[in-house]
């Protein structure tokens, strides 16, 4: 029988340093050779205010586990106050009813501190971003916590029948963090492997916090954009399908999104926004994210053509060119650009 999801809402470890005897709060993992995931996993904790100035203690010893705070990756227990392992034979649990990935110890950590550490590292507060910390809570884990997680559980991001095209085991940064361990020829003690473990850790975080900048500086900052526009799309052009951006932004994401929360799937079909030659950008939207075919295409007759020859064929001034593959074209000007859109949406 699995083991029971410990309740996210029960009481969580006390946040202030016993300050009277002078003690500071332990984190504990398990000594020897380390893993990405609770390299992150400590990282994770020590963003926050209460683990910030905390003692790293690595061991096997159950009795270290009882004298610490929080144990992550040993101990054989999850119990989402202390004990955050995942090693336990009836261990099943996930992020979300949404995901198939078993949580490693970087996933639990996530799971219930997620929140707390995307609202220290950028300074949100529930009443003005709750959306924005949902947001990124949720992307966070899509992007790069899962892929911790399943590296951990031995689970392949491909069926076993495809042969790959080169080798890249130690290219991953999993596969750099495991390389970090000291060499069994070195003869390493267990200092050599926590100081090993402390650069580990570092590692992981570094990536972490540099995603979680980029994401709640620049990708939830898009968001904004994205619906404003959408909000103006039959201002735009009364056909409701044409979006313009007034700079560019990464908007493919977001517009899904949008769609999805305003029952209005797959509605628009071309995006404008201004490029690095003050030219203009018309580009078709994609069917999904990662997809390489679009929702409708620049039209055929147009394609592969540039300027005069492309101005003549469609009779707007001022066009650049249309790509060959039909996905994005170009134009002088955002009027310009915003007659080839409207063109090419009443184009049969």
């Amino acid at each position: 029988m699995a083991s029971e999801e410990p309740d996210l809402k029960k009481q969580k470890l006390d946040n202030s340093v016993n300050v009277s005897n002078g003690s500071m709060l332990k984190i504990c993992t398990h000594s020897g050779t380390f893993h990405a995931d609770e390299a992150l996993g400590v990282f994770l904790l020590k963003t926050l205010p209460k683990f910030k100035n905390s003692i790293l203690v690595r061991s096997r010893d159950p009795k270290v586990w009882e004298e610490s705070d929080i144990v992550i990756d040993v101990g054989g227990k999850y119990d989402g106050i202390k004990f955050f392992d995942h090693h336990q034979r009836d261990f099943e649990g996930t992020f979300s009813s949404k995901y198939l990935t078993k949580l490693s110890s970087a996933g639990l950590v996530y799971k219930h501190f997620g929140k707390e550490i995307i609202k220290q590292v950028l300074e949100y507060n529930d009443s003005e971003n709750s959306k924005e910390i949902e947001l990124l809570y949720e992307k966070l884990y899509k992007d790069f916590i899962e892929a911790v997680d399943a590296n951990d559980n031995g689970i392949s991001n491909y069926p076993k029948d495809i042969k790959p095209n080169f080798n890249d085991k130690n290219f991953t940064l999993a596969a750099v963090v495991a390389n970090l361990n000291p060499s069994w020829i070195e003869d390493p003690t267990d200092e050599d492997f926590d100081k090993a473990f402390i650069k580990a850790s570092e590692l992981m975080g570094s990536v972490f916090i540099n995603l979680l900048n980029g994401y709640g500086k620049g990708w939830i900052p898009a968001r904004k954009f994205v619906e404003d526009a959408f909000k103006r799309r039959f201002e735009t052009d009364k056909s409701g399908k044409i979006l313009i951006f007034d700079r560019f932004v990464p908007w493919k994401e977001h517009l899904f999104q949008i769609e999805y929360e305003n029952n209005s799937k797959g509605e628009i079909l071309y995006v404008l926004f201004p490029d690095t030659n003050q030219n203009w950008r018309i580009a078709a939207v994609p069917i999904n994210t990662a997809s390489f075919d679009n929702r409708k295409k620049l039209p055929e007759p147009w394609r592969g053509l540039r300027d005069e020859e492309l101005s003549a064929k469609t009779k707007v001034e001022g066009c650049v060119f249309i790509h060959a593959a039909g996905f994005i074209g170009g134009a002088k000007t955002e009027a310009s650009a915003l007659q080839l859109a409207k063109l090419a949406v009443a184009w049969k």
